[in-house]
């Protein structure tokens, strides 16, 4: 599957931010904790998601998604060994904490998902073996055991793993005993999640210092809950907005969880409103350089980069971006390159500090020289965040480009051919 986009037209009007792909996966796995339905409002139709409810479905879930919500009942785990096919996405690793508090055992395969470096899961399984849980690895994946039950542990982890901090507190929901996660992720996603286990029941308490404590309860019961908007979204729109030289509503967006991204856009001379339906961005002129780093909540987030990438092709001067998240997140520069921006990538660390990669030889640096204007070109997706930076490219650029490989922008964007046409996109689908 193919998009054709002619581009070269500032993009104008509204457009409405869906329900983040990076909860939306993740409360699907928690319901797996209670044997009562869970209902789940402003949840986004991604293939993420669809591959996540197979996933629970194949575990003995039931699903209905007819209508604006999503639904989700597991009277009872029929399955504790999850197919392979669900190594799609890295959302299997994260039912071993629900499978082993309900069922006692489980089996997950290894890891899928975005093509941008290997994501260790030492971090997971060592909190879990705190926990009192027996895992084995082999060439299929992980066997765990749990037959006395999991127990509360005092976890610290060397790096806020956003995966770890959500998988130690899926698992100590019902655990025995207390759980402290020092150094845990505070993303949105995950706090919002929190807001949502302790409706179910649990008794969650947010600490200062990154630090979350848990005291397991025997049960929790059903929900219903509204997922926080996608700031993903949110950030590639606002991208889109500024480098077309047009003005876009973006209906829903979170002055509170885009404070980085919002600053960074003041930094390079864009404009936004914040306004109580949303934020608008704009160009009001001339855009120049910035040097930012990645970082995990509340710095600039990993996602970000690669349509903010884009956009500092348009910037006068130079921009430096260094990526502390993932080692191997900047292969996308290169099909920006071919379409005339000046792009360089370093293995030497280019922020202020160096990161947990320097002396590695990963290239997680970029100097970006501009302002090239972008051409178009035929592009072939390398995974969903520099999926949509081809997007936004392409709508830059003037000419006919055509992107392959849109099944893995799908996975994070709904219909997002179609919303993008509202603002005025010439964007088809083949």
């Amino acid at each position: 599957m193919k998009f054709i986009v002619r581009g070269g037209k500032p993009l104008r009007g509204e457009i409405e931010l869906m329900g983040a792909k990076n909860e939306a996966t993740k409360v699907l796995v928690a319901s797996l904790l209670t044997d009562e339905p869970c209902t789940f409002e402003h949840f986004p139709r991604i293939g993420d998601a669809a591959i996540t409810a197979d996933l629970c479905r194949a575990i003995g879930s039931e699903i209905n998604d007819a209508g604006g919500a999503l639904t989700i009942r597991t009277k009872e785990i029929g399955a504790s060994h999850i197919p392979s096919q669900s190594r799609k996405n890295r959302i299997p690793i994260l039912t071993l904490g629900p499978l082993l508090a309900r069922a006692g055992e489980a089996h997950v395969p290894v890891l899928g998902g975005d093509k941008i470096g290997p994501r260790p899961l030492d971090i997971h399984l060592d909190a879990l073996r705190a926990m009192g849980a027996n895992i084995e690895a082999d060439e299929e994946g992980y066997h765990a055991k749990a037959p006395h039950g999991l127990k509360g542990a005092n976890v610290s982890f060397r790096f806020p793993s956003v995966g770890a901090t959500e998988n130690t507190i899926l698992a100590a929901v019902l655990a025995k005993g207390r759980t402290t996660i020092r150094n845990a992720a505070i993303e949105p996603e995950i706090i919002d999640m929190i807001g949502m286990l302790q409706k179910m029941g649990a008794i969650i308490e947010i600490g200062a210092n990154r630090t979350i404590y848990i005291d397991g309860v025997p049960r929790l019961s059903g929900v219903r809950h509204s997922l926080i908007p996608d700031r993903n979204e949110a950030v590639s729109f606002a991208c889109l907005a500024i480098l077309s030289g047009g003005e876009v509503l973006v209906r829903g967006a979170v002055q509170e969880h885009l404070m980085t991204f919002l600053n960074a856009v003041r930094r390079i001379g864009a404009g936004y409103e914040v306004r109580e339906d949303g934020i608008v961005f704009s160009r009001p002129g001339a855009l120049h350089g910035i040097e930012l780093e990645t970082d995990t909540h509340p710095g600039f987030m990993t996602d970000w980069q690669q349509p903010f990438a884009v956009l500092l092709t348009a910037a006068q001067g130079t921009s430096v971006i260094h990526e502390t998240v993932y080692e191997d997140r900047f292969g996308y520069t290169e099909d920006l390159n071919s379409m005339g921006a000046d792009i360089k990538v370093f293995s030497k660390c280019l922020g202020e500090l160096s990161c947990r990669f320097q002396g590695h030889g990963f290239a997680h640096s970029a100097i970006i020289h501009g302002p090239t204007p972008l051409r178009s070109a035929s592009l072939r997706v390398r995974d969903l965040r520099s999926g949509i930076a081809h997007v936004i490219a392409a709508l830059a650029a003037e000419g006919e480009s055509v992107i392959e490989g849109v099944e893995e922008i799908d996975r994070g964007y709904e219909r997002i051919d179609e919303r993008l046409r509202e603002l005025g996109a010439d964007i088809t689908r083949e």
